[in-house]
């Protein structure tokens, strides 16, 4: 029996990598035994007869995501290669035969469970704040710990701005900081706004070093509580006031908003209120800075889960860069800047991955599985804009009544520039 098991399990792989252009991984079975390239850059490694039949079927990233986190196949050597590889065999797609005959060779390989049952369920309207908010603690109230043991000393949760490929990561994040407040032209004594505030860098950057009145908002109890306290490490705890609330719930008026990797968990339907929500706090003159992640993807709709919607950003949604600008001027707004940071977010995720594989992990099976889901989404993530699958953009929109500004303003060519 276990050698038709280890036959099927190598017609497979043939197939698989005959639908591709090399480089292919190679793989380890549960025996030990070895197929594939000596100097293949990745290694696949197979725990049982069925795991193959686990990660492929049915087609698609969610249950090829699964099959890794919950350890039915493990991954040697170059997790990005491996994960070109996957990415190569979507896109063979494209020839039905081929695929044809790989999922009946599939089909032969001994049945093993899948991991269905394992996946986080939400109830209620898609996007209410009672969902909206059960969704952002799933990610962000992960526990601080873990994300300090991935991301800058400032813990920015979100694309940095790296002008050389030998910034250090603080460094451009630091940029980044520096860049958002250049582009809200922020003077002493105005308001800021920032939506999404994570862990409080903008808003404590912006009152230090522009002496600003900053409001940050965020779903996440965890987050607040360290924004609070690194508000106060820093000495600006008379000037931010972090507060646990929607977006849909801010009162009050400002001189400027930043909202940054916030927009990505609005939802298509809701694009327009949030414009038009941001566009009612802002004052006769305000501007606002939206940064955000997009789609090359313009077949439109939700479509069917992904392995990030239902492990990483429940409920989250991308969209291309041409709806957030339509939206935005749909509410009032004028255009005024649209930069696009894909290189430097492809740069910041592999940072972030080399610190998180770089960081002590725990032993009980929780860690083991989260450890695994973000080592895969950020991975991911990196290639998917290193391939241009997906972009980022700063958007700067500002209110009709604010003058035009000629010159450099805040465009930034150096770090004194």
């Amino acid at each position: 029996m276990e050698a038709e098991e280890i036959r099927l399990n190598r017609e497979v792989y043939e197939t698989l990598i005959s639908l591709t252009e090399p480089p292919a991984p190679a793989v380890r079975i549960w025996t030990g035994e070895r197929w594939g390239p000596e100097d293949a850059p990745a290694t696949l490694v197979l725990n049982h007869p069925g795991a193959l039949r686990v990660m492929l079927m049915p087609p698609g990233d969610l249950v090829a995501g699964e099959a890794y986190v919950f350890g039915d196949v493990d991954i040697e050597g170059d997790l990005y290669a491996a994960l070109e590889f996957g990415a190569r065999l979507d896109a063979a797609r494209r020839h039905p035969v081929k695929v044809l005959r790989l999922m009946r060779r599939l089909r032969k390989l001994p049945e093993a469970a899948g991991h269905a049952d394992k996946r986080p369920t939400r109830g209620g309207r898609v996007h209410s704040r009672a969902r909206d908010e059960e969704a952002v603690r799933h990610h962000y109230d992960a526990g601080n710990e873990f994300f300090e043991s991935f991301l800058d000393p400032r813990m920015v949760y979100s694309c940095a701005y790296f002008l050389d490929a030998t910034d250090t990561l603080e460094d451009a994040q630091e940029r980044k900081l520096d860049v958002v407040c250049r582009k809200l032209q922020l003077s002493p004594g105005q308001r800021l706004l920032d939506v999404g505030c994570g862990w409080g860098a903008l808003v404590i950057h912006a009152a230090r070093h522009y002496d600003v009145e900053a409001v940050g908002i965020t779903l996440s109890l965890e987050q607040a509580e360290e924004a609070r306290r690194r508000a106060k490490e820093a000495g600006v705890d008379q000037q931010v006031d972090i507060l646990v609330q929607d977006y849909r719930e801010v009162e009050g008026t400002f001189d400027a908003i930043a909202s940054i990797g916030m927009y990505e968990h609005v939802g298509a339907k809701e694009l327009g209120t949030y414009f038009s929500r941001l566009s009612e706090l802002l004052g006769p003159r305000g501007i606002l800075l939206n940064h955000g992640i997009t789609t090359r993807d313009r077949r439109g709709g939700r479509g069917k889960p992904t392995f990030v919607s239902t492990y990483v950003f429940p409920d989250g949604e991308l969209h291309p860069v041409e709806m957030a600008l339509v939206e935005a001027e749909n509410a009032g707004f004028y255009v005024r800047d649209v930069e696009s940071l894909r290189p430097s977010y492809a740069m910041t995720l592999r940072r972030w991955v080399e610190n998180l594989e770089g960081s002590p992990m725990t032993d009980t099976p929780e860690d083991e599985v989260r450890h695994r889901i973000f080592r895969l989404y950020l991975a991911g993530s990196a290639l998917s804009f290193e391939l241009g699958g997906s972009d980022v953009y700063q958007i700067v929109a500002v209110k009709p009544e604010r003058p035009w500004t000629l010159g450099r303003g805040f465009m930034v060519a150096s770090d004194d520039g």
